[in-house]
């Protein structure tokens, strides 16, 4: 089984960088579901597309719903911990399954994973 590392560096919505990293995500897991275990990082101002709650127009994409099905079919999603306190959301709920991590854990899954893509 390959292990892929998603990084996501951008905030939910203003660019399509976490709409398109999670598109990635899901379609991997939908194509490939018995050769890749995925994980996902949010890093920087992507700490926000962990937060519950978003409400979108209809007919436009929703990084939590998003966020969602991809945990929902195996996905390790980890927010950065150090990212969040500076924008004083550690404390807020998250959505189910996503989990505040560190530097540390960060490391270990970049040098742990085969692949690491960048968004």
């Amino acid at each position: 089984m390959q292990k892929i590392l998603i990084i996501i560096n951008d905030a939910p919505y203003g660019t399509e960088k976490a709409y398109n990293a999670l598109r990635m995500a899901m379609t991997l897991q939908k194509e490939h579901t018995e050769e890749v275990e995925m994980k996902i990082f949010l890093l920087a101002d992507a700490v926000f597309c962990g937060l519950p709650n978003q409400n979108t127009p209809n007919g436009y994409y929703n990084i939590e719903r998003m966020l969602k099905s991809v945990i929902q079919k195996g996905a390790e999603v980890k927010s950065c911990g150090g990212c969040s306190e500076a924008r004083g959301i550690a404390q807020i709920s998250f959505i189910e399954g996503v989990q505040l991590s560190n530097m540390k854990e960060f490391s270990k899954w970049t040098v742990e994973c085969d692949k690491v893509l960048t968004f």
